[in-house]
């Protein structure tokens, strides 16, 4: 099955949960196409219900996802409106921001 991409509108508990190793179910928003614009739609969608957005490529929408299907994490670092992009790897640095 190929891979879709997904953006997961994720609290603190969703990502501490992937960072320790767990799955998480979250409501996820599909881009209507693969154009840049309506990712970034999806994105926005996405962090309008939630502090993370959390970028996913699984199979189905409502697949449970690990951090290894994590591509990336979008927050609102500085409190201007503006996502940043963090890697998988920067969980910890993210949590921080977010707790």
């Amino acid at each position: 099955m190929p891979a879709m991409r997904v953006y997961l509108a994720a609290d603190a508990a969703a990502l501490t949960t992937l960072r320790d190793g767990g799955f998480v179910t979250l409501p996820a928003v599909v881009a209507e196409s693969d154009d840049e614009a309506d990712e970034f739609d999806a994105l926005v969608q996405a962090a309008a219900s939630a502090p993370v957005v959390v970028v996913a490529e699984v199979g189905r929408a409502d697949e449970p996802v690990s951090l290894r299907e994590v591509q990336a994490l979008h927050v609102d670092a500085d409190g201007s409106g503006d996502l940043a992009w963090y890697a998988p790897t920067e969980v910890d640095e993210v949590l921080r921001l977010v707790t």
